[in-house]
Order: C-alpha cells, then structure tokens, then sequence
C-alpha cells in the first residue's frame, strides 16, 4: 500500500500523474519547527509527517514540506493579507528558493532527500499584489504564491523541476520506481 501523507491536492495531482493507485491520509504531526536552514526544516516536517502517517497505516508513507525562503528567511504560509502582501513585496524583482523536503518509509527504512529551485519574480506594484491577494490564491500558499495557478504571470524564470515548486519534485517519483512502484502504468 502507497500512501501520501498530505492534504494537498496539488501533491496529489501531481502523484496521480505518475502513479495510479495510492491512498491519502493527512498527517497529524505539528508543522511547528524551530530549524532555520530551509532544507532541514523541509526535511524535519516530512519525516515527521510521514513516520506519524505510517506508525497509524504501515505501508509505504511519503511524507513531503515545502519552504520559500529568501535572504535565509523562510516565507511560511501567510497569517493574513497584510503578511501576504510583505512577502510578495519581498520576492518582487528577486531570486528565491523553493525547496522541499521528502521523506519515504518503506519497509523500515526512510529515504530522504531535498530538491531546491530557484525561482525569479518580476518586479510587481501594490496594484498587482492586491489584486492577486483578493483572489484568495495566496493564503494556503507557502511564500503567498501558486506557480500553477495566477501567480505564474509574475514569474520571470525558475531553474531546477517546476513540480518542485508546486509542491512535490519529481525525484520523489523517481525514487518510488526504484522501490518498485509502476510509474506511467497502463
């Protein structure tokens, strides 16, 4: 049995691409943490998702986190439209760095990792900002933002797996074929 640790449906969807039959169960583990490298709070929360995930079900769990971070500051998901504002001020004009990390408990073991893309926004005026944020896009978005959905318009360029900074790398797929699972399936 697969299972996704994760209430997001883009993880889903992306995973549902790939691979044809797999549960989802949310994980019950706090996303509070107090670790300050982006790629070690990333990777703190997905096994902490993903091993509370298989102590209930067993199987093999994924467990993943996405940060947004900038000038080594991680950009959470926004309390509220102010602080959605301050952080799409922030990227404006910028290079930032999406990462996740993801962990996989399978047959006792965790494989883990973190995949990181760099993403460059446009320069973006208050008008454009507020307008996104009345969308309500940004609100249960890690840094304000969904590359997939609006958002996308204020991209300039990323480098590294797009999936990545929707929320769920490739490479987790990858790593679930070497364990065996059938990607790309008919």
């Amino acid at each position: 049995m697969l299972v996704l640790a994760s209430a997001s449906p883009r993880r889903r969807e992306i995973l549902a691409r790939f691979i044809e039959q797999f549960e989802v169960i949310p994980s019950r583990a706090s996303e509070e943490c107090g670790r300050e490298d982006p790629a070690e709070h990333a990777l703190e929360l997905a096994r902490r998702k993903a091993r509370e995930v298989h102590s209930r079900v067993g199987g093999t769990v994924i467990g993943a986190d996405t940060v947004v971070s900038i000038d080594d500051h991680i950009l959470g998901k926004p309390r509220d439209e102010e602080e959605a504002f301050r952080m799409l001020r922030l990227l404006s004009g910028r290079v930032h760095r999406v990462t996740t990390g993801y962990c996989i408990v399978h047959e006792g073991e965790e494989i883990t990792g973190a995949v990181t893309t760099e993403v460059k926004f446009r320069e973006l005026d208050d008008d454009i900002i507020w307008a996104y944020i009345a969308t309500g896009e940004p609100m249960d978005k890690a840094g304000a933002y969904g590359i997939q959905g609006k958002a996308g318009l204020f991209v300039e360029w990323i480098r590294g797996d797009y999936y990545n900074v929707v929320g769920f790398p490739l490479e987790i797929v990858w790593r679930l074929r070497k364990l065996g699972f059938k990607v790309l399936s008919r």
